[in-house]
């Protein structure tokens, strides 16, 4: 068994504890887990347990932790041009922009241009002044489940009120629609029969201008943009029907309502395309990204739009601005991410070892009928909802247990010992939000449903007791 905090640990802890905010960190566990190390697939406590990592720092480090060429890339960038103001040019982020917005005009016959920013959210409020600036209007539909970030503008179209509720009023907070949550759909629908209800019912708002939305008589609604996830992310990994958002694309059309697109957790090919969007067959007017592009290494994110939503002429210089944005230490890194899916065929790579995850994980459910009510996938997003023995009901309690029994580093496989890190999402925090190293070993995998296996069997035993 693991021994006792070390004294470095618990030096550590005692010091965060004292001079450490909590408001940046999240204190599920107590004490909080320190790491000292890490490398492909895992990260490592100071007494060198391996703990396969299936959240990859949320997605930001696809490539794997310690991935030699790109961390060769950043390095080099070092030595070369470490620092630049964002006021002037330097050929990494030229390159970048064109590689993305290229591949974006080759998939959906639009052209456009790229904007860069640092952090996710931050990103996010890019895309906000570029609607508002484009249409004049400053409200917004979005997802009940969905997560666009913690900064004033992205928490306003972020669903959960926690994360609103110690701020005051948000007098430019999205109006929020149901998500296309098939498992626990709020109509109490079944997908094979429902005719897409959830839809129909969005759609009724623009019957009649005393729903408050759309003005028939100036064909005009109130409503500037619907900002979606393909697949959601803090939400629990949902995967809605592709035919919603054909139908969802239509009606924003008809009623001049512009579809932007987060993809910082998805993107990049965690759902086994470029953009998860192009699982849904639909074009988005503006792309947010982040995390992937950079393997974690320096932030960067950023947005693509349209041409006429972001030409210079109606989105002029200094009409947003960062410091650090479109850092050349970030850039240099994202070129060579991008370099490398441009090398690879990362849509077959990672749409196969989803597959043999998704089928490793529903082996994991026949031995758990109920208790993991339902797992889904879709590339290497995968989810895993855990549930009273009714299979429906959703059971925060045991999925706490076993994330907290995951990071104890005391499960055993093959001789040796293991930790599992895991994430809890979904709207009940009862869903395992899978989203492993791109380059996972079916070995590795064949590791992680043992280990959930392991930990299942530890905690429902110790539920049931």
């Amino acid at each position: 068994m693991p021994s006792e905090l070390t004294s470095r640990t618990s030096e550590l802890l005692e010091l965060e504890r004292t001079y450490c905010s909590f408001g940046d960190t999240v204190h599920y566990l107590e004490p909080p887990k320190v790491f000292v190390n890490c490398e492909g697939s895992y990260l490592y406590d100071e007494e060198g347990t391996p703990y396969l990592d299936l959240q990859m720092w949320y997605s930001a480090a696809s490539f794997g932790y310690k991935n030699r060429r790109l961390n060769e890339a950043l390095k080099r960038q070092l030595e070369r041009l470490p620092q630049l103001a964002c006021q002037y040019l330097h050929a990494e982020k030229v390159e970048v922009a064109a590689r993305i917005a290229q591949y974006c005009e080759k998939r959906f016959g639009r052209k456009g241009r790229v904007h860069f920013n640092v952090g996710g959210s931050q990103a996010i409020e890019d895309s906000l002044k570029i609607v508002r600036n484009a249409t004049g209007k400053n409200l917004m539909f979005a997802f009940m489940g969905g997560y666009h970030g913690r900064t004033l503008g992205a928490s306003a179209i972020t669903s959960s009120y926690r994360y609103r509720r110690r701020y005051g009023h948000f007098g430019d907070r999205a109006h929020f629609v149901f998500y296309p949550y098939c498992f626990r759909c709020l109509y109490e629908k079944k997908r094979e029969s429902c005719g897409l209800y959830c839809h129909s019912q969005f759609e009724k708002v623009f019957d009649s201008e005393y729903y408050s939305f759309w003005d028939a008589k100036a064909q005009a609604c109130e409503y500037g943009a619907f900002y979606i996830e393909a697949v959601q992310g803090t939400g629990g990994y949902v995967i809605p029907p592709p035919e919603y958002f054909v139908r969802l694309r239509r009606t924003c059309d008809r009623h001049g309502i512009l579809i932007v697109d987060d993809e910082i957790q998805m993107g990049f090919y965690r759902t086994g395309k470029f953009w998860a969007v192009e699982n849904l067959g639909i074009k988005p007017d503006i792309i947010v990204f982040g995390k992937a592009l950079t393997n974690g290494l320096n932030p960067l994110s950023g947005l693509w739009a349209r041409e006429d939503l972001i030409t210079p002429e109606v989105f002029p210089p200094g009409s947003t601005h960062s410091t650090f944005s479109s850092n050349t230490l970030g850039t240099a890194v994202a070129l060579e991410v991008l370099k490398m899916l441009e090398e690879d065929d990362y849509e077959s790579l990672v749409n196969e070892k989803g597959a043999y995850f998704l089928a490793g994980l529903r082996e994991l459910q026949s031995r758990h009928p109920g208790v993991i009510g339902h797992v889904d996938g879709l590339g290497l997003a995968l989810r895993l909802e855990v549930c009273k023995e009714d299979g429906v009901t959703p059971d925060r309690e045991l999925t706490d247990r076993i994330f907290a029994e995951g990071l104890k580093g005391n499960l055993w496989a093959g001789g040796r010992r293991y930790g599992l890190v895991l994430d809890v999402g979904g709207y009940y925090k009862n869903v395992f939000t899978l989203s492993p190293c791109f380059y996972i070993t079916h070995q590795e995998i064949d590791l992680a449903i043992e280990l959930l296996d392991q930990l299942f069997c530890r905690c429902r035993a110790r539920r049931d007791s």
